[in-house]
């Protein structure tokens, strides 16, 4: 398990946690080698655990670091270079989605690690044929995280949305005088472009 076992041990090392138990396709035996690694973690003090993971984390360099903008529960979103995916999901912690992306200079970066994040998730769910599932999180990531970045036609394929983000990013560097770390791109942007054919269909046809 490698990296994925050390940030779990880490955590799981912590006074303040119950438990760290490894769940989903990796739990099952039914991952790619791009699935995500997710931990559930139940905590005593969620506050005082969640201030200390970029602290655990830290050691291991990640290429980023973010809570879910989007999850139903507090979910830590970790990647690092291979690329390795780890998420720490507390169950205990429900919490309401964020809205959409406001995009501006103190924001880019932290869109930046939103969009590469999902991305590469996006990637180990079309490894898995799960068509459907990609598409509907496009419509998703137009709305929340595209629109905002002035693209308005919702991306055919994984592929096409990174070409779009890419521009649409580049430009706005330019407009703020920033320029983002391209590491996590690096990791990422190969496996999207390793395409499956995997394209966006209106509902109710065939995929």
């Amino acid at each position: 398990m490698g990296i994925a076992e050390d940030i779990a041990g880490a955590v799981r090392a912590h006074p303040e946690v119950r438990a760290v138990e490894l769940i989903g396709s990796r739990a099952r035996g039914s991952a790619t080698e791009l699935s995500d690694w997710d931990f559930q973690v139940l905590a005593e003090d969620f506050g005082e655990v969640a201030a200390e993971l970029p602290r655990l984390a830290a050691p291991h360099e990640p290429l980023a670091a973010q809570w879910d903008p989007l999850g139903d529960y507090a979910s830590y979103l970790l990647i690092f270079s291979g690329p390795v995916k780890v998420d720490l999901i507390f169950p205990d912690v429900p919490r309401s989605w964020n809205p959409p992306w406001r995009i501006g200079p103190d924001t880019l970066a932290a869109v930046d690690a939103h969009f590469w994040d999902w991305s590469l998730w996006l990637v180990s769910k079309r490894r898995h044929g799960m068509a459907d599932r990609v598409r509907g999180e496009l419509l998703k990531m137009s709305h929340h995280l595209l629109e905002p970045l002035g693209i308005r036609v919702v991306p055919q394929s994984l592929e096409e949305a990174a070409a779009r983000y890419v521009r649409a990013r580049d430009r706005l560097e330019l407009r703020y005088g920033q320029r983002l770390s391209r590491r996590l791109e690096e990791e990422v942007l190969p496996l999207v472009r390793a395409s499956d054919g995997d394209h966006y269909r209106p509902s109710g046809l065939r995929s």
